[in-house]
């Protein structure tokens, strides 16, 4: 699950290309160097960088399709607004970020509508992976659970149409739709033949958490996302632990994708010292760095026997917890290594019906290490296999508990 900032900065790009445009248009077959003069006009008064690009190839391949263009594989000519849409697609896929993305109008308000918090869809987060779609986690309750999806699973066909090359939110505008009809997905899983899913979309109302007091004196935190909601919710379920008087703990991130940033400062701070930093936010560069410290609940000594969960479906927020909390040695990771979605992206709107999504910093650990370049691996690392699921055991759970009893 991503990160995001939303701002209602109108970005300047689409002005800048609708004043070039004309300017284009304009000098018609001018001379380059007519067009460069030009040009290089309307940056000082727009505000560009000076080191802006020469445009006059890009006006040069929209007079030819304007002269020249015949329609052979389909009956309608792409309007201007589609035109420059496209092109601020291109030059957002040209960064080569899978979650920086440009919204024309219809995706934007989709966009819009996900990250409100319930939606018609599967349920299940999905990112790229060396380039293919892969599953993050499905989502606990949902239809992607139910039909037998997994973490790590690669779609490579969505309706029979490949997958390669879509980004993130291409991808999922294809798996959502109408609620009741039907999504079907091309699955590679390890050691299989592709094999096709049918999946009923649903609307997805998105679980938060859950507890399960063990008769071994063991109290287990299921977390499944980093959502408004959670801070509270975990604040309560930690009463409740407390209330029992166990010193044992078990917090349950495999298949959580993540969610705010501010959920998972406040749960990480019921571990950790006023000011400890639990992620430094890296603009590369941009700006200066921001660390992301704890408000010092601290409500634990160390005498607290806490083992943190993960797999390839912890992303984002659960890659943040389960780093901070390992690092200041406050808890020790047991599972899989994490999925690796360690970066933040704001949603700048652009025009009042079109929204840009770009990538402007980096997650690292307490002790600086990129998430996004390895993720998160475990203290102990413990498979769980499709005999394991088939068998309904779960090893790495057993693994937990066996570390917390000094067994």
């Amino acid at each position: 699950m991503l990160f995001l900032k939303k701002y209602n900065t109108i970005f300047s790009l689409l002005l800048i290309i609708a004043i070039s445009f004309f300017v284009g248009f304009s000098f018609g077959n001018n001379s380059s160097s007519g067009i460069e003069s030009v040009y290089g006009l309307e940056n000082k008064q727009l505000g560009m960088p000076n080191d802006v690009s020469d445009f006059s190839s890009f006006w040069r391949v929209w007079n030819v399709i304007n002269d020249k263009f015949v329609p052979v594989y389909t009956d309608e000519v792409a309007s201007n607004d589609e035109r420059t849409y496209g092109a601020i697609q291109g030059l957002a896929a040209s960064l080569g970020d899978p979650y920086t993305v440009f919204f024309p109008p219809v995706e934007s308000e989709d966009f819009e509508s996900t990250i409100r918090g319930n939606f018609g869809g599967v349920g299940m987060e999905v990112g790229i992976r060396d380039g293919i779609l892969t599953v993050i986690a499905p989502l606990k309750d949902t239809p992607a659970e139910r039909s037998g999806i997994l973490a790590g699973d690669k779609v490579i066909a969505i309706d029979n149409v490949p997958s390669q090359g879509l980004s993130i939110d291409d991808a999922v505008q294809k798996i959502r739709g109408e609620i009741g009809t039907r999504v079907t997905l091309t699955i590679l899983r390890e050691d299989m033949d592709p094999f096709e899913i049918s999946v009923v979309r649903d609307t997805i109302n998105i679980p938060t958490l859950d507890t399960n007091l063990r008769g071994d004196g063991i109290f287990v935190i299921s977390l499944y996302n980093f959502s408004a909601p959670s801070a509270d919710l975990f604040r309560g379920a930690l009463r409740e632990f407390v209330e029992y008087g166990s010193d044992k703990l078990i917090l349950d991130l495999r298949g959580n994708p993540g969610g705010f940033l501010e959920s998972a400062i406040d749960i990480s701070s019921w571990f950790l010292k006023i000011g400890q930093v639990v992620v430094t936010e890296d603009f590369g560069g941009n700006k200066e760095n921001v660390d992301h410290r704890s408000k010092g609940y601290n409500i634990f000594n160390d005498n607290l026997k806490f083992v943190i969960l993960i797999d390839g479906g912890s992303a984002s927020a659960s890659e943040i917890v389960a780093g901070a909390l390992r690092e200041h040695k406050k808890a020790t990771l047991i599972g899989k290594t994490t999925f690796g979605k360690g970066s933040v992206q704001e949603l700048v709107e652009i025009t009042p019906d079109t929204s840009f999504k770009v990538t402007v910093a980096r997650w690292l650990t307490p002790d600086g290490n990129s998430i996004s370049k390895n993720g998160v691996a475990p203290d102990i690392e413990v498979d769980y296999t499709k005999e394991d699921r088939e068998a309904e055991r779960d090893p790495q759970m057993d693994k937990a508990v066996e570390f917390l009893l000094g067994r």
